[in-house]
């Protein structure tokens, strides 16, 4: 619709999808959808949170933001697997032009490896493995990934927050 994109000025994930979508409701008069979502390392206090892609630069450059969470990592001699701990955070939000709003947040929660492992996804993929899996996101194909039940198990951080949004929307 060639709306411009707003500035993603909230502190929190569910902060900023809500701007964006409210933003796009009020350019277009029409319901619109928008997410936020991010990593968050636990021995980081949070980082790189909100700001997962700042950290990947102007040119998208993911393979260097993953080496600086290793470096950081590193820099704190977290190298245990209980010292990497990290999780997916995706936030939605539907905004309606008369202001009526829901959200929906979930989160995936893991260990970071390095080396990172695969070449699928995007992003931070290739060096989370979540709970309970022995394949990184970085290798798991995107139907295992985030197709939801009843086909799949709607693993992904997005997967679990689109279930939301249906159970609360579609009933």
């Amino acid at each position: 619709m060639g709306l411009s994109e707003p500035e993603e000025a909230g502190t929190t994930f569910r902060a900023n999808a809500r701007i964006k979508a409210e933003a796009a409701a009020q350019a277009c008069g029409l319901p619109a959808f928008a997410d936020d979502s991010g990593l968050v390392v636990d021995a980081l206090d949070g980082a790189p949170g909100i700001h997962s892609a700042r950290w990947a630069g102007p040119d998208r450059n993911f393979r260097r933001a993953m080496e600086i969470t290793e470096e950081k990592l590193r820099a704190l001699g977290a190298t245990t697997p209980d010292q990497r701990k990290a999780h997916f955070v995706s936030a939605l939000c539907v905004a309606w032009p008369d202001g009526r709003l829901e959200e929906f947040e979930a989160r995936v929660d893991g260990i970071l490896v390095w080396p990172p492992r695969g070449d699928k996804g995007f992003g931070y993929d290739p060096m989370f493995l979540p709970d309970g899996h022995a394949r990184t996101f970085g290798e798991m194909d995107s139907d295992e990934k985030h197709e939801l039940p009843p086909r799949g198990k709607g693993l992904s951080h997005r997967a679990r927050a689109f279930v939301k949004l249906a159970e609360a929307c579609l009933g």
